[in-house]
């Protein structure tokens, strides 16, 4: 395939995440970075590209800038990766899709649900792809709980337990001068959510890839432990599900000790499976009266999922950059024709919507003193 052109907002010098979306892009060499408002402090854009390698020409300061040169190139851009604060996310979405690129978005999709549910409209209207990098979808051993629980391997699901804690925010950083700290704790730039957008739409996001389905209500209790902290930093979820399972979910930056631990484990009548995101080429699979048995990355009894997603022999580590890549690498196959974003499972603007349903639910959840709530927030608003 001939590579990509993307154009990049966003992620410049001091941005961890704009290192690992530009590391992922050219893993497989199907993506070259060419352009970028990769910062809106002069000085740093330009410094940014020259870091990167991309013309200084092609260092727009604005999105608008970007799209008007761009389009007057043959080499223009085809695609525009979006690795800013959620804030900011719908304004240069919005004006990428209507411009006629597709579009690469960290997540969550947007600071609100309102503007999530307008950019799905977008996105239909202008029948651009929109892909959202939740990268844990891209492990081999996610993607084989997926088949295993797709092709019955667990019988009837029962219940699942999601947990993703880091302790990063046990301290008043915000006012330290962190700057992830200082937009992730401010409700004008993050959202309604704090630790339940951040890392909580992660966790949902998961468990509704490995399920193939999403719960129907939940009852969320949400903390700020740290005083003055105005968004919730640790929280406590219950869901329920259609078909009568049940879950559980523990969603916290303020649990000591914690580095990024992200666990995920579902049970149902036949079997279960457990996994750990810092052990994350291990899967443990036990059916029911018989001894648990290690899966592993590209190992003995490997779906499909499995080994399409590995890159190198079984034995040697991947992790969080290949998962990544193969994210980038599916939406590469989507975008030059040779596989459909639904058949590949990529998430994008649907799970975007859901991912806000999540945090607006777990909000009104909350705010009625852990009332339990129906998930789906625009038909409960119709109602």
């Amino acid at each position: 395939m001939t590579r990509i052109r993307l154009g990049m907002v966003g992620g410049g010098r001091g941005s961890f995440i704009g290192g690992v979306h530009r590391i992922a892009a050219r893993m497989d060499g199907l993506y070259d970075v060419v352009a970028g408002v990769f910062s809106s402090d002069a000085e740093r854009n330009k410094g940014s590209a020259e870091d990167i390698g991309v013309e200084a020409s092609r260092a727009y300061g604005s999105i608008e800038d970007m799209i008007h040169g761009e389009q007057a190139r043959a080499d223009g851009i085809e695609a525009v990766v979006i690795a800013t604060p959620n804030y900011l996310h719908f304004e240069a979405a919005k004006a990428c899709l209507e411009a006629g690129l597709h579009v690469i978005c960290d997540k969550p999709v947007t600071a609100t649900l309102e503007d999530a549910i307008e950019l799905e409209k977008i996105v239909g209207r202008t029948g651009k792809h929109f892909f959202l990098t939740h990268n844990y979808t891209g492990y081999p051993m996610v993607r084989q709980m997926r088949d295993m629980v797709a092709a019955g391997e667990l019988g009837e699901i029962r219940t699942l337990h999601a947990e993703y804690v880091q302790d990063w925010l046990t301290e008043p950083m915000e006012h330290r001068g962190a700057k992830g700290a200082e937009w992730r704790t401010d409700p004008s730039k993050s959202g309604a959510g704090g630790s339940i957008g951040d890392i909580g739409t992660h966790a949902y996001n998961l468990s509704s890839f490995v399920l193939g389905r999403r719960p129907s209500h939940l009852l969320a209790d949400l903390s700020s432990f740290v005083p003055g902290r105005r968004l919730d930093d640790n929280a406590s979820i219950l869901l329920r599900y259609e078909n009568g399972a049940k879950g559980t979910m523990w969603v916290s930056q303020v649990a000591v000790g914690n580095e990024n631990h992200f666990t995920f484990r579902v049970y149902g009548s036949k079997g279960g499976l457990e996994w750990e995101q810092e052990d994350p080429n291990r899967l443990w699979f036990t059916q029911y009266g018989k001894p648990k048995q290690l899966l592993t990355r590209g190992g003995a009894q490997a779906t499909s999922g499995n080994t399409d997603s590995i890159r190198i022999p079984a034995g040697h580590p991947e992790g969080f950059l290949e998962a990544f890549a193969n994210l980038y690498r599916d939406a590469a196959l989507v975008l030059r024709g040779k596989a459909t974003d639904r058949k590949l499972s990529l998430p994008g603007i649907r799970e975007g919507v859901e991912g806000l349903e999540f945090v607006d639910a777990c909000v009104r959840s909350s705010s009625a003193n852990g009332a339990w709530v129906d998930v789906l927030a625009r038909r409960c608003r119709q109602i």
